[in-house]
């Protein structure tokens, strides 16, 4: 195994973490099962719309070389049931929001501007303000055949909306990166059992299990694995078929610290395990086989903080998505100490464009970690910074 012997810096870690990660095969979906996946081919419109003029308002088709009126009202055009007839010379049909236009009229005076008694329809406003006011034209959405999104976008509501609306029952997205997630700890038990003496809620594997959920993997929770070189291994084992393992706790050097061992036990191949962070320094990652491995600490805050900063990338990456740490600057709501020798990340209230560092930093203290809703990211020996500084800051989902 290398780098035991010093700590990497955060890029050189994640770029290292990167290396060899390509995105995963596409496949063909249906739309219901399409959200929050990465689009794998650029989406294009199969269809024009709208298919024809539509109308935007309820009101009457009209000609505007009739304006101002009087008009005869000749027929009705709804949606789904369009008029069949011509407008004519100081003609009108009655037309409601969406329905097609018919032939022969270019302009829609909306029903709030007209009365009409009998067949005669007379202006009782100042009427459209134009040729073609409250008309769609044909095409006034997307045209067939016309680009509509890239590769690499993720797949929204609106998204779906847009694809079902352009024609395509199903979309080619890149396969739902497969996530096994191990905890391990004598200490641990579920959530909703009541700790006995010396023992914890595990509360890792639901948080970190709900965040890779939400960056759009397919997560198994393998559970909690006793403190056992054996018991680890065989779970380890257990995960060769996934795209990514990630271990919570046991990634440190005490005596009942057995991920590591357990690794090379089960035929990993270890990359590094200690990273110039905080919180988060003792990092596990390694590979077997074709499976990309990430050892979590066990406190809270360095699990759900290194989750974000290596797990998600790789997650991108498997996923198409270009992978960039996004710039972001806040001015300082209150003063920090200078930095030391590993980039720290505190967290932090962010509202408007004016950041402050919560009160405590313990990276055991998920109260503390769910008020915040960004990190403010303090590189390796930055200087003091004082009120109304800019610092840079990582945004929180809060989704």
């Amino acid at each position: 195994m290398t780098g035991t012997l010093r700590m990497l810096e955060y890029q050189e870690a994640l770029d290292r973490l990167l290396a060899g990660t390509k995105p995963l095969p596409a496949e063909r979906v249906a739309l219901d099962d399409a959200i929050g996946r990465i689009l794998a081919e650029p989406l294009a419109a199969g269809l024009t719309q709208p298919p024809f003029p539509a109308s935007a308002m309820d009101g009457y088709a009209i000609r505007w070389t009739d304006m101002p009126g009087p008009w005869t009202v000749i027929g009705e055009s709804a949606a789904g049931s369009a008029s069949s007839g011509s407008v004519n010379t100081r003609e009108a049909v009655r037309i409601f929001t969406g329905a097609p236009v018919p032939s022969g009229a270019d302009t829609v005076v909306v029903q709030e501007d007209a009365v009409r008694g009998g067949d005669i329809l007379t202006l009782t406003g100042d009427g459209p303000p134009r040729k073609g006011a409250h008309i769609r034209p044909e095409g006034n959405d997307f045209s067939e055949g016309m680009p509509l999104l890239p590769a690499g976008s993720r797949v929204t509501a609106a998204v779906i909306g847009l694809a079902a609306a352009a024609g395509h029952a199903r979309l080619t997205v890149h396969r739902r990166p497969r996530i096994a997630v191990i905890a391990a700890g004598n200490e641990l038990v579920p959530p909703g059992t009541r700790p006995g003496p010396a023992q914890i809620v595990a509360g890792n594997g639901p948080m970190i299990t709900a965040q890779l959920q939400q960056d759009g993997a397919d997560v198994t929770d393998f559970g909690i694995v006793p403190d056992d070189l054996g018991a680890i291994t065989d779970a380890i084992r257990r995960a060769g078929d996934f795209d990514m393992l990630l271990t919570i706790g046991g990634a440190s050097v005490g005596d009942h610290d057995l991920v590591r061992a357990a690794l090379k036990a089960a035929g990993a191949t270890l990359e590094f395990w200690r990273i110039a962070i905080k919180p988060g320094k003792p990092l596990i990652a390694g590979r077997m086989g074709q499976t990309r491995i990430i050892g979590l600490p066990g406190n809270p805050v360095s699990a759900y903080v290194c989750t974000l900063l290596f797990a998600r990338p790789v997650l991108q990456r498997m996923q198409g998505v270009d992978v960039c740490e996004t710039a972001e600057t806040a001015i300082l709501g209150s003063p920090l100490p200078g930095n030391g020798d590993r980039r720290d990340h505190l967290r932090a209230h962010l509202e408007a464009d004016r950041i402050t560092p919560l009160a405590t930093q313990d990276s055991a203290q998920l109260a503390v970690l769910a008020r915040a809703n960004a990190l403010i990211v303090r590189p390796p020996f930055v200087k003091a910074s004082k009120t109304g500084d800019s610092v840079p800051f990582i945004r929180l989902d809060r989704t």
